[in-house]
This record gives structure tokens, C-alpha cells and sequence, in this order.
């Protein structure tokens, strides 16, 4: 017998075992506490609701009232009934995109050379807006995650509304419902790029387009850039899931689904079910089923409570979230066992047949925005694919990376897209960044935003990928993930081999269109319809209600008690939902952080593990920039000297970065330099001073040999890190530093006057 075998297995069943007692006492604590303070504020509410209803008749206040919910009940069915009858007249798959802006077809993706269901329209700018033809365009890609795509142009105040703000010219990638037969996800990667080459066509004197992808239409933008370097501007990626493991115990239960699910066949059988067709019905019923009490009751219930104001705005949304929307079985599988499960994305594993998707190849700076509030991909799924990916920070710097992330404190995962607010300050910030980013050092930042009085202050803070790591909670739980990932693909090949091909003898489309019709979000909608001969009355009846109708008074105390019980029927359902939420995770942990399945995961693992600390020093860039340490002009030893102020001051303000891009773009020698020499030129530099500070300083008088360019490069660097009596200790000490080397007198405030 092997003892040290016994022993480990021992060992890590007490540790998963200590794990589990803390995770059930949290969990237990955490709701308990929850539910004391809610029910004390439902009863301090219950008091002040019910004050001012103590001088009001009963028998009169109860009359009002019960005409009141009468009428109300009637406008609600009747707002139901519109939702079907839309939803039925869509049944056909002609499901228009939720723009809010008129738009025209650009790209027809069926006449590609690979057919697909994508294509490229550009938005019509609304009055009054006006296009500067200097400014990249931008291509914003909707998640084809069940629902259709627009959501990123749902309201005036959206990621199209403030790109247009800025004077860009906007184009949206559109899907419609049903993939085209034998469509892949490469097929569609390969359909945006003909996308940029188009918009590139049409641009062809601005800088390369700035992609925007929200939630999965970010990660298909991060494959878009890794695949096509050249062709790829900015990238912002909002609320996109990228590394499906991360997560924190008692939060974010999502990822574990996979783990109780048994991995990727679920998804297999209901693609061979729809006779190789997944309806993204399916998907949307799981978001669902995040929050019971959102779902199955308060959405309904505020449309009840506010049906004369709320109806409009209801049926707008349910026209988003209510569109089913298809994908082939290989996009499900290749999803599934990529992302959701394998996580193979990040680690640099996934592949399009024989090619492997390296996040390294991307160019593109890349701005993430995530919200501790998004329960669909909290923080830690939108950020650890850079820990992942790069070792670390001076990784990131060596390859001329800019990655830039942007949390939010609260807002959930759907107001990341259609929030006024969020539209309003962080997109608006995201589009101006897109200005300057060119100018922003390689390396890894936090957008820090704070209110002025005049403005909204941006500033980019230096992180490390530790940084990142310290929002999750330790990565010691990815190796159950792991295991999850090799059962997973077990169970695919039992499926495939034992199950498969009895499913598919007896699907057809016969019966393939019977299942889609009914799964319980569908049927929801098409009963409650003219279809439905009860409901044949209620349209009529909703028009005599509008025309007589006779809202209940404010202070109505029965009115009062409706809410609250709707407030305590809303409370048990995130009851219910906490202790489901516990339950899974507490099994999850039970079966994945056994001994056997912990040396799954930890084989797994090993295959993933990055092999070394890559000596950095070897890699061809970094080899060539500082074999040119002392070998430039003006150019180099301006941006040289940006660089190194940049570095001793320790952030980067939106205010220097657009003084840096105007300096570009009006002074020689930038001016006639091309984007791409430009940001070559950064690059260089700036892996110069990363990994030989000292000497590039000390080579400073070799790259400026002349007093007259010596004095015209300290005069740039002035206009951009200046004026004297604003910069930060430390830079305005370098920068004394550079005048005493170039043999300059010290500058002071009057003397960086004249010279601006």
C-alpha cells in the first residue's frame, strides 16, 4: 500500500472538509443576517406606509383600491398579451435589431465567401450631430448569447450616442436568429475582419477603428484582434466574460454550473434535440435563474404597480430579451468546452482547428470594464485572463501592451450596456480615452475617474497583475474548475459514443421544431397571446379601462400593504435563492474537492501552468530596442524623456495624455509619422527605459546631439508634462535632471510660459 498516497488523500479531504465548514457557517451567518435586517426594515416600513392612512375610511379606501388593482390587472394582461402577439409576429426569425438609431446595410455576411449570419450596418447620425472625418470610426459587436443584438444602441444615451458625442462616425455588427448551415465561430471571426476592411475602405485617411465588444461580443472582439493584429484599433470589452474559473466563495455562482451540469454534454443534447441547432431560449432562462426574485416576480410585479407608465418601457425591453436567438452546434460546443468549462481561452489552449488563439498576438491597447455589482461576470472573470496570459507586469510592457481596466462599484451586469449613468460617465470616459490611449505608455492601469467642477478627471494608475489577484480571493478553487473541465470532456465522449446517435435517430425537424416551440420562456409568451382564445376579450376591455380609468389615491392603506407584500414575497424569493446558491456551491465543493478529482485538477493544471519566467531580456523586441539605446534623434529622445517622467511620477493623467497626442499631431518630426510608426516608436522607448533606466538616460546626449535640438526636445517635454508649478516632485526633479545633462539652464514658470 502506498501510505504517502493514503496520507495526501486524507490530507485533502480534512482540508476540503475545513472548507466546507467555513463556506456553510458563511453562508449560514451571511443569510441569517440578512433576512433579521430586511424583515426590521419591511416593519419600520410597514409603520411609516401605514401612517397616513389613519383617518381614511375604510370601506371608501378598500372600494378605491380594489377598482384600482382591478383595472391594473386587466392593463397588465393586456401589456402581456402585446408582448406575445410581438413575439409570435417575429416567430418567422425576422427579428430586427433594438436599435434606437436609423441605420443601413453595409455587409450582408450571407455573401461572404463563408456564409454567415452577421452583418455590418453603419448608423445613420441623428440631427444635429456631426461626424469629424479625423476621428476613428467605431464597430460596436452585440453578445449573441440568446438574445438579439442593439443593446449597445438601446437608448439615445448609449455606447453609440456617446461615440457620435465625439464626433465618430458608428458601425454596428447585427446578427439575425438563425446561424447559417455549417457556421463556425472562426467563420464569423473571419466575417468581422472583412467588416474592418470595409470600414477601413470607406476611412481610409483615420487611424485603425476602435472595436467595442459587450459581455461575449467581447471576447469574439479579443479573438478578432489576437487573429488580426493589423486591422484592429482599441479595444474596449465590456462585462466580457474571459476567464470562466474566477470567482469568489459565497459569490458568483454562475461558474459552478458547468461542475453540476456534468460539463458540455447538456448542451450536446440539446443541440441534437433542435437537430443541431441550440436555442439561445436556454441561455436566457439560466440569467433568469440568477435572481428568481427579479424574474418571477418584481419585473412583473413593477409593471403592475406602474402599468400606466411602465407599459411602453416593458414591452421595449421584452422586445430585447424576449428574441431567441440560435447557434449552430459546433459555436455551442466550441463555447462550452472553450470558455464556460475549459477556460482554455486565457491559457492560450483554444483553438480554431489547427490554429491556436494567442492573446499575446494582440497589439490593439485594450480597455476592460467590469462592475463588483455584475453577478453574470463579476471582476474577477473579466480580468484574470491577464494573469493568466502574461506573467507579469514587465510581460505586459515587453510585448508594448496597454491594457487599462475600469471598475464600477454597484451597477449590474445589463446597466454596464443600458445604463443612462454608466452612459454618462463611464462610457463617456472610455470614448474619450480612446483619443489619447496611443500615447499611454505600454503596461497594465486602473482608469481612476473622479467628478470636477468643470469636467470628469481621468487618471491611469500603474497596477501590477498581483493587483489583479488581490480582487479574487486566492486561485486555490481552480484546480475543482479543472477537474470539472476533464470530466467534461469524459463525459463528452460517453455522450458522443453511447447517446448521440440514438438522440439523433429519432430528432427531425419535425420535432425539433416542437421542442423549440416548447421550452418555458417561449410558451410563456405564446400563450398569453391572441392565439390563446381566452384572451380574446382583454384587448377590448384594456381600452374601456384607459378610457374610464381610476388610480387608487397614494395613501391608500391597502395600496400600502400591497407593497408591502410584495416587498416580503420578493425577500423569499432571494431566500430561496441564497440557500440554492449556498447549496450548490457546498456541493460543488464537496464532489470537486475530493481527494480523486483534486489530482484531476491538478493534472489538469500542470498543462497549463506557464513553463518559466520567460527571461524577458531574450524576447527579439526587447533585444533590438536596446541594441538602439544610443541610436535616434529628436523623436527618440523626446519620447524617451515622456517615458522616464512618466515612470517617476507614477500615473498618468487624460490631461498630459492629450497633450502628448496633440504634440503628435502638429509637431515635426510626429506629425508625418503614420500611426503605426508612431506607436512603434512608444514601444521602443518605452521597453528602453523598462529594462535599462540608468542607460537611457545616460544616452540622452547621444540620441540629442545639438544645442538647437537638445533645446526644441526639452521644450516638447515641457508643453506635455508642464507647466513647472503642476508637476509632481519627482518628474519636475528628472526633468531638472535632463536640462543639467543636456547643458540647459533650470526652466521655471515664466520660462515654460514663453515657451508654450
Amino acid at each position: 500500500m502506498n501510505f504517502k498516497v493514503v496520507n495526501d488523500a486524507i490530507a485533502i479531504n480534512l482540508e476540503n472538509a475545513n472548507i466546507l465548514s467555513r463556506l456553510w457557517l458563511g453562508h449560514g451567518q451571511r443569510i441569517a443576517q440578512e433576512q433579521i435586517k430586511l424583515f426590521q426594515a419591511r416593519a419600520d416600513k410597514a409603520a411609516e406606509l401605514f401612517k397616513p392612512a389613519q383617518n381614511l375610511n375604510p370601506w371608501t379606501a378598500w372600494s378605491s383600491y380594489a377598482t384600482d388593482a382591478m383595472q391594473r390587472s386587466i392593463l397588465v394582461l393586456d401589456t402581456l398579451r402585446q408582448r406575445g402577439n410581438a413575439f409570435n409576429a417575429h416567430s418567422d426569425g425576422n427579428i430586427p435589431p433594438v436599435l434606437d438609431f436609423d441605420y443601413e446595410l453595409v455587409i450582408d455576411g450571407r455573401s461572404l465567401p463563408r456564409p454567415v449570419n452577421y452583418s455590418l450596418v453603419v448608423i445613420t447620425p441623428p440631427a444635429g450631430v456631426t461626424i469629424d472625418p479625423k476621428r476613428r470610426p467605431f464597430m460596436i459587436v452585440d453578445p449573441r448569447a440568446g438574445h438579439g443584438a442593439g443593446i449597445g444602441g438601446f437608448k439615445p444615451e448609449s455606447q453609440v450616442g456617446d461615440a457620435f458625442a465625439d464626433g465618430h462616425a458608428v458601425y454596428f455588427v447585427i446578427f439575425r436568429q438563425w446561424p447559417e448551415p455549417g457556421q463556425t465561430l472562426a467563420d464569423v471571426r473571419e466575417a468581422e475582419a472583412a467588416f474592418l476592411d470595409e470600414i477601413h475602405r470607406r476611412h481610409p485617411d483615420v487611424e485603425k477603428p476602435v472595436v467595442i465588444g459587450n459581455c461575449q461580443g467581447g471576447w469574439g472582439c479579443m479573438l478578432l484582434a489576437a487573429a488580426h493584429p493589423d486591422k484592429v484599433g482599441p479595444i474596449a470589452i465590456n462585462g466580457a466574460p474571459m476567464a470562466y474559473w474566477g470567482g469568489t466563495a459565497g459569490k458568483n455562482p454562475m461558474r459552478y454550473t458547468g461542475g453540476r451540469v456534468g460539463g458540455v454534454w447538456p448542451a450536446m443534447l440539446m443541440a441534437d434535440l433542435g437537430n443541431g441547432v441550440f436555442d439561445g431560449s436556454l441561455l436566457v432562462q439560466n440569467f433568469e435563474e440568477l435572481n428568481p426574485a427579479n424574474s418571477y416576480w418584481k419585473k412583473l410585479y413593477n409593471l403592475y404597480a406602474k402599468v400606466d407608465t411602465e407599459a411602453e418601457r416593458f414591452l421595449e425591453f421584452e422586445r430585447w430579451w424576449g428574441g431567441f436567438f440560435m447557434m449552430n452546434e459546433e459555436e455551442i460546443r466550441w463555447i462550452v468546452e472553450n470558455l464556460f468549462v475549459g477556460n482554455r481561452l486565457a491559457f492560450g489552449q483554444a483553438y480554431f482547428g489547427d490554429e491556436r488563439i494567442d492573446l499575446k498576438s494582440i497589439r490593439s491597447p485594450i480597455i476592460v470594464f467590469a462592475s463588483h455589482g455584475d453577478n453574470i461576470t463579476p471582476p474577477q472573470q473579466a480580468l484574470n485572463w491577464i494573469a493568466d496570459t502574461f506573467h507579469n507586469v514587465n510581460e505586459i510592457k515587453a510585448r508594448g501592451q496597454r491594457i487599462v481596466y475600469l471598475l464600477h462599484d454597484s451597477i449590474g451586469h445589463l446597466g454596464i450596456f443600458v445604463s443612462a449613468k454608466v452612459a454618462g460617465r463611464e462610457h463617456e470616459a472610455i470614448t474619450d480615452t480612446m483619443r489619447a490611449i496611443e500615447a499611454l505608455p505600454p503596461g497594465l492601469y486602473e482608469m481612476e475617474l473622479e467628478q470636477g467642477k468643470d469636467r470628469l478627471h481621468i487618471k491611469f494608475a500603474p497596477r501590477s497583475v498581483d493587483d489583479i489577484l488581490k480582487l479574487d480571493d486566492g486561485r486555490k478553487d481552480e484546480e475543482m474548475f479543472a477537474a470539472v473541465a476533464r470530466v467534461s470532456e469524459t463525459g463528452a465522449t460517453v455522450y458522443e459514443n453511447l447517446v448521440r446517435p440514438f438522440v439523433r435517430a429519432m430528432v427531425n425537424e419535425d420535432t425539433a421544431k416542437q421542442f423549440f416551440r416548447t421550452r418555458p420562456l417561449r410558451l410563456e409568451r405564446s400563450l398569453l397571446s391572441d392565439r390563446n382564445a381566452l384572451l380574446a376579450p382583454v384587448g377590448a376591455l384594456a381600452e374601456q379601462v384607459r378610457a374610464h380609468r381610476q388610480p387608487v389615491e397614494a395613501n391608500n392603506p391597502f395600496l400600502a400593504a400591497e407593497h408591502l407584500m410584495s416587498d416580503l414575497i420578493e425577500q423569499n424569493l432571494d431566500l430561496y435563492r441564497d440557500i440554492r446558491d449556498a447549496f450548490h456551491e457546498l456541493s460543488f465543493h464537496a464532489l470537486y474537492g475530493s481527494a480523486p478529482m483534486q489530482w484531476v485538477g491538478r493534472q489538469e493544471m500542470a498543462g497549463r501552468e506557464q513553463t518559466s519566467d520567460e527571461n524577458l531580456l531574450m524576447l527579439p523586441d526587447v533585444r533590438n530596442a536596446l541594441a538602439n539605446i544610443e541610436t535616434g534623434g529628436e523623436a527618440e529622445g523626446t519620447v524617451r524623456m515622456l517615458e522616464l517622467l512618466s515612470e517617476a511620477r507614477g500615473y498618468v493623467r487624460r490631461s498630459r495624455l492629450e497633450r502628448e497626442l496633440q504634440l503628435f499631431a502638429t509637431e515635426q518630426p510626429f506629425a508625418t509619422m503614420g500611426e503605426d510608426r508612431r506607436a512603434k516608436l512608444i514601444y521602443e522607448q518605452s521597453l528602453i527605459v523598462r529594462f535599462a533606466t540608468e542607460r537611457a538616460k545616460a544616452s540622452l546626449p547621444k540620441l540629442l546631439d545639438t544645442p538647437a535640438e537638445r533645446h526644441r526636445a526639452l521644450d516638447l517635454v515641457m508643453r506635455v508634462a508642464g507647466p513647472v508649478e503642476t508637476m509632481h516632485p519627482q518628474a519636475l526633479a528628472l526633468y531638472r535632471e535632463f536640462e543639467a545633462m543636456l547643458g540647459r539652464r533650470p526652466t521655471n514658470a515664466g520660462d515654460a510660459e514663453q515657451a508654450a
